[in-house]
């Protein structure tokens, strides 16, 4: 028996789906592949399906039905379960600035209403009300950007509103982000000479030596065990670094082990004498005070540098204690010397002692490759942009001595 097919009050048939209302307009009714309902509407027959061949493509094409009231947010959920090949410290980060910067308010708003003057809006939202710093606005820029080209290739977006928002703020502001220069050698001596003293601040000097003359990063630095270090061959071994970040699922902020961060970052570095030194003073310092390791983070366990409760150096408490160093150091020096050209120690971080280390190396003309390898740089270009600096500001040195010493055989 055949079955009768739905018409309209025009005798025409309707299609499965496809529905007259009482008052003459039609609907078309469909579920998604997740099961939800979803209708069009139209005045006539002809509206109503031309409207119903766009559904059937955003449908093959795997665009969401609900693009129209899609958020950026929505796009960031997508996001979040699509990224891969990120480092989990770096993808918390990532998410961090989001959840923080983004998703309560800018993220509310729909993508197809989204404009590039929207994206500028909010950066400069961020710079006036909120005061955020221009390189944590860099970072914030950095996920919002790869939000919304999934946008562009999903066909949400036409183009990618965020396209050059963070260069615009930049140039518009007088932005200069300010680059990291590493210590000279008087700051570096007055630095070291400081913790030298028996004082407050003598506590810091095992860290802060062994990150001067070895040039490790501060999670390399932090996350060593004394495991890791051999003072018979007098070597060190960086095989790990510790990160701290907002773990998936978890309303705190945790320790964790990673890899490092390339594969060149996995070496041995020799151990200088004054790298022994501040090893030897660390494992005396603790033993004198009965100072323990007691943190295991990820199955390591046995790390040499921790805080008075045992537990692993945190990176942030590492640069408060440099902020409280410089300040107290050029107290010390300004009520000694009231010179105008007295050397004082400029604002830097424990970054800045890397710097400091491959900036020394250069000027005693230690070999490119071992530089590399030292530093655990997964290729040259990065030593030789950090080279290339270094033997900058070194030639222009040498040449005002070239100067003196021509001066002086004139006059002789």
């Amino acid at each position: 028996m055949a079955v009768e097919r739905r018409k309209d009050n025009k005798n025409r048939v309707l299609k499965e789906g496809e529905y007259q209302r009482a008052s003459g307009t039609y609907e078309f009714k469909w579920r998604d592949k997740r099961g939800s309902r979803h209708s069009i509407s139209a005045v006539t027959l002809e509206e109503l399906r031309e409207k119903e061949i766009d559904v059937l493509r955003d449908v093959l094409d795997g665009v969401r039905v609900d693009k129209n009231n899609l958020t950026i947010n929505d796009l960031y959920n997508s996001w979040v379960q699509l990224k891969r090949g990120l480092k989990e410290n770096t993808f918390s980060n990532y998410k961090y600035m989001y959840n923080m910067f983004v998703e309560g308010n800018f993220g509310k708003n729909r993508i197809v209403d989204l404009k590039r003057s929207d994206v500028r809006g909010f950066y400069n939202y961020l710079v006036e009300e909120r005061h955020v710093q221009v390189n944590t606005i860099d970072s914030i820029h950095t996920v919002l950007h790869q939000v919304l080209e999934l946008g562009v290739e999903d066909d949400y977006l036409r183009y990618n509103p965020s396209d050059n928002a963070l260069k615009e703020l930049k140039k518009a502001r007088n932005f200069e982000v300010e680059k990291r220069r590493a210590l000279t050698v008087p700051e570096q001596e007055l630095f070291e000479s400081f913790l030298s003293k028996q004082g407050q601040y003598h506590r810091w000097y095992p860290i802060f030596t062994i990150m001067l003359w070895t040039g490790m990063r501060v999670g390399e630095i932090t996350g060593l065990r004394w495991c890791d270090i051999d003072l018979e061959e007098e070597t060190i071994s960086v095989n790990h670094t510790l990160v701290y970040f907002d773990k998936r699922n978890e309303e705190r902020c945790t320790f964790a082990i990673n890899t490092t961060k390339t594969k060149a970052g996995e070496r041995t570095i020799p151990m200088l004498p004054k790298v022994k030194e501040a090893f030897l003073m660390e494992k005396e310092y603790q033993k004198e005070c009965g100072l323990k390791s007691k943190a295991v983070v990820d199955g390591y366990r046995d790390f040499i540098f921790v805080n008075r409760f045992g537990n692993v150096q945190h990176q942030g408490t590492l640069n408060k204690a440099l902020k409280r160093i410089i300040r107290d150091c050029n107290f010390e020096v300004l009520d000694k010397d009231h010179r105008e050209d007295a050397v004082i120690l400029p604002k830097f971080s424990n970054h800045s002692l890397r710097h400091t280390f491959t900036t020394r190396m250069c000027e005693a003309g230690v070999n490119i490759k071992a530089m590399q390898e030292i530093l655990g740089h997964a290729d040259a270009e990065t030593t030789m942009d950090i080279y290339a600096e270094a033997t900058k500001d070194l030639k222009k040195s040498e040449m005002i001595n070239f100067e003196e010493y021509f001066a002086r055989q004139m006059k002789a």
